[in-house]
């Protein structure tokens, strides 16, 4: 009988053979395994089996192709096998004791037919953004040595938390073949993170991790195979008390690396950051942290790095080919141009929430590796006027965290000196403040404050207050455990502060206790610094900014310990590839509205300072961040424009006038301060400017000469023991270049500052104040500057001056005074649709 169309068309099967695991949470198979094998879906596969047995307490813990790279099948018989070869225990018939990963990895070694000295499950491959950063780095590296083979190229990535720098650093050193790679960091405790990334992913098995707490030999390594350094600066940096290089680190100087990898390192920034965020803990405690944070060698080491990437070799005397530097807060180093727009690869908030939106676009139904990254939101409040009455400071009489917040008295003894004003705080912001009662009734919906908005108390079921200092929280802690306080009895409030909560990591695991799953529990964590670096908490979903910050840095590496993702993984028990996000948002909630504005502000500026316009910077963000304000009427969404117009009216002219007083508007490395030497129209220029004749003959010169002499001398300690008298030249070289390094940098700022007096001189407020400069006032130029037009036009041609940062200087006093204005009713500019800024027009919206 001949076969119909129908059949001799049939469609091709679509088995495809997998290998499977699964658990069954009881306790006669307590750590055990069923690991088989099927060509059909393996939920309904593993369903059939244990229906006859009535089981239901199952866990698919593994689903994967059963393939190898040439084609043949992997059994379930080759794994068990493998597994048992490995000594893992094959208890009956198909059931291992063993985990998920084991089985993972041995699948791994099948598939590829390799063998691996130790275990390696991570087969996942590069991002997109991750390929492209090895990419554009290895392409520009590439560039550079095909014109000057002995150049020694540097390339930085601004890369946000969890972008994956160690990983995809790794894969860089792969592409570019580095066989010696040193990776040298501030912040000792990230090693952990270096070690498990090269030592568990199959694209790096056979290379080699050593460090100080390694405890191998590094004279004694395999030379053919690629070996990775992992040290401080702190240790890397060390002498001995004559001033040598400790013998321990001898070898690492006499090795020719391939790769040099600075991670973090936005060191001043970190300093900073760690100083603020721990400065409400106790003298002791804080000097613990942050050792903590930089280990027990920071002191010595603790000098002016603003000028440590101009020439490396001068801080770290070391040789190799190439620099790659790693930072998640470079703003110094972006705003100075210290890197050029192709030395750059950036990965920010807001590339990182676009790209989940995009993803999730473009593929839908599949696992967003982006998806479990929640994305913020600020909401921010005006306080009644009767608080901010109690604690108010600065020129516009901002609401102080600090002072309403103050509080006396350890542990039980504990008070806050406003103490019925924060209870009245409390009422607050769970919306029972008596005398707003009423005028929230007349609105359709009342203000969503934190504790009383229904949409908010899910995302506050597990809190994070940042506190001024110890007392504060202490004071804080039995404040909520009075009687009357009934509300807040449902919240275990855990105290992360002072000497008894611990020092670093010890604080967390009262917090983890206090928390447990997360689902049934409900906390609060008060804390004024402790548990704000290097800690990850899934549940914390919000953060309450009860205390002043000053740097946009401190405030978001506070606030970013809010958006670690909470997700769950085969949340049905059936699909170890489905991913349940638990936390798709989470919030950030400020009672200082104009500071907490301004911090955004500057953050985003900060990670964008090549955007001629400042608006485009803050924009971008918001869109990603949303701003709610509450200004003690309604709850408004904010827009960028309204963003700088708060922020920028709630400065002070004294602020911004400090702009222009700013280290970042010059540069005074050696490469601009050459480019000067070899203009002999630059160099009559300078020597023109105030003052300059009183800094001595040739100083540019001697500037250049000294550093080389003190390059020429580490270098030469790096083969050889300097003399008495050559360290002591070196000492006093390196002291002289430095200092007069920064008179001449003192010298190019004062002259900087009288350049705003021209923003005074027209109300043609589209002219860029070049042009105000070039065609209305030039003569005027020259006698309060005492350079021609031209001679300026030439220095900032040579970069000896910053224009994007006079950009940012210009805008910020536009804004400012419009805003102003406005405050007193006055609409001065009302048609304007520019701005006119120092060497570029921006639109005004």
């Amino acid at each position: 009988m001949s076969k119909t169309i129908c059949e001799i068309l049939a469609p091709k099967p679509q088995a495809r053979p997998r290998i499977y695991a699964y658990s069954i949470a009881d306790k006669a198979h307590d750590g055990l395994l069923k690991v088989g094998q099927t060509t059909r879906d393996v939920k309904q596969r593993v369903a059939e089996q244990l229906k006859t047995a009535a089981i239901k307490n199952y866990i698919i813990e593994l689903d994967e192709f059963a393939a190898c790279e040439n084609g043949s099948t992997i059994t379930d018989h080759e794994v068990r096998a493998a597994l048992a070869k490995q000594g893992f225990e094959n208890v009956q018939l198909e059931w291992m004791r063993c985990s998920a990963r084991d089985v993972k990895a041995v699948l791994i070694e099948l598939r590829t037919g390799r063998h691996f000295t130790r275990p390696r499950f991570e087969t996942f491959p590069m991002r997109r953004e991750q390929v492209e950063a090895v990419d554009r780095t290895h392409a520009y590296f590439q560039s550079i040595w095909k014109e000057n083979t002995d150049a020694v190229p540097r390339f930085l990535w601004n890369a946000k938390m969890r972008f994956g720098k160690t990983f995809t650093t790794y894969q860089f050193a792969r592409k570019l073949g580095a066989k010696r790679s040193l990776v040298v960091t501030f912040k000792p405790a990230v090693e952990d993170a270096w070690q498990t990334d090269l030592e568990t992913h199959v694209d790096f098995e056979g290379w080699q991790y050593l460090s100080k707490s390694s405890g191998r030999d590094p004279t004694q390594i395999d030379d053919d195979r690629p070996i990775v350094f992992f040290g401080s600066f702190q240790d890397l940096l060390g002498r001995d008390r004559a001033g040598n290089i400790k013998p321990k680190n001898e070898w690492l100087h006499k090795v020719k690396w391939d790769l040099v990898v600075f991670d973090e390192y936005h060191f001043g920034a970190w300093r900073d950051t760690a100083k603020e965020l721990f400065e409400g803990e106790d003298v002791g405690v804080a000097k613990e942290e942050v050792k903590l944070e930089y280990a027990s060698e920071l002191a010595g080491v603790n000098e002016d790095f603003t000028v440590l990437s101009e020439q490396e070799p001068e801080f770290l005397p070391i040789t190799t080919k190439a620099y790659l530097y790693l930072s998640g807060t470079p703003f110094k180093a972006l705003a100075t141009g210290e890197f050029i727009e192709e030395q750059i690869f950036n990965w920010t908030y807001t590339d990182e929430q676009r790209a989940k939106e995009d993803f999730a676009a473009e593929n839908p139904g599949r696992w967003n590796p982006y998806g479990a990254l929640p994305q913020m939101r600020l909401l921010t409040y005006q306080m009644p006027d009767e608080l901010i009455a109690i604690a108010s400071a600065g020129e516009f009489d901002e609401f102080d965290l600090n002072a309403f917040f103050e509080a006396k008295g350890t542990r039980a003894t504990a008070r806050f000196a406003h103490k019925g004003d924060v209870q009245r705080w409390l009422d607050i912001i769970r919306g029972a403040y008596a005398p707003k009662a009423v005028e929230y009734l007349k609105t359709s919906a009342g203000p969503p404050f934190p504790y009383s908005d229904v949409r908010l108390l899910p995302y506050l079921q597990h809190s994070f207050w940042f506190m001024p200092d110890v007392a504060a929280c202490q004071a804080m802690a039995n404040l909520l455990a009075e009687k009357h306080n009934i509300f807040w009895r449902d919240y275990e409030v855990v105290v992360a502060a002072g000497a008894s909560a611990g020092i670093g990591l010890e604080a967390l695991p009262p917090v983890r206790k206090a928390i447990g799953s997360g689902f049934e529990t409900k906390t609060i964590t008060l804390s004024c610094g402790k548990l704000t670096t290097g800690v990850t908490v899934p549940q914390w979903s919000s953060i309450l900014m009860l205390r002043n910050l000053k740097s946009p840095e401190t405030y978001f590496q506070a606030a970013f310990r809010v958006q670690s993702p909470w997700s769950v993984r085969n949340p049905n028990g059936d699909n170890p590839h489905e991913e349940e996000i638990l936390k798709p948002v989470c919030f950030v909630f400020d009672f200082a509205p104009t500071r907490a504005l301004r911090q955004l502000c500057e953050y985003g500026i900060g990670l964008s300072p090549g955007d001629p316009n400042p608006e485009n910077a803050v924009k971008e963000l918001v869109s990603f961040l949303p701003v709610l304000a509450y200004d003690g009427a309604n709850m408004t969404q904010i827009d960028a424009g309204g963003i700088l117009d708060i922020a920028m009216a709630g400065t002070s002219a004294t602020l911004l006038a400090r702009k222009w007083e700013s280290a970042l508007l010059v540069n005074v490395d050696n490469d601009t301060l050459r480019r000067i030497l070899n203009n002999p129209e630059a160099m009559a220029a300078v020597e023109r400017i105030e003052g300059w004749r009183k800094l001595g003959d040739n100083i540019i010169q001697t500037i250049i000469n000294k550093s080389e002499n003190v390059k020429d001398l580490k270098n030469k300690a790096k083969d050889e023991q300097l003399t008495a008298s050559q360290k002591q030249q070196l000492t006093e070289e390196e002291k002289e270049y430095k200092s007069k390094r920064k008179l001449v940098q003192e010298k190019l700022i004062k002259f900087a500052t009288r350049i705003p007096a021209f923003m005074y001189l027209t109300d043609f407020r589209e002219n860029t104040l070049q042009d105000v400069i070039t065609k209305l006032e030039p003569d005027l130029f020259q006698a309060v500057t005492g350079l021609t037009v031209q001679d300026f036009h030439l220095l900032v041609r040579l970069k000896v001056f910053n224009t994007e940062q006079m950009n940012q200087a210009v805008f910020a006093f536009r804004r400012y005074e419009d805003a102003s204005l406005r405050y007193t009713g006055i609409q001065k500019h009302g048609q304007l649709t520019h701005y006119g800024l120092y060497d570029t027009v921006v639109a005004r919206e």
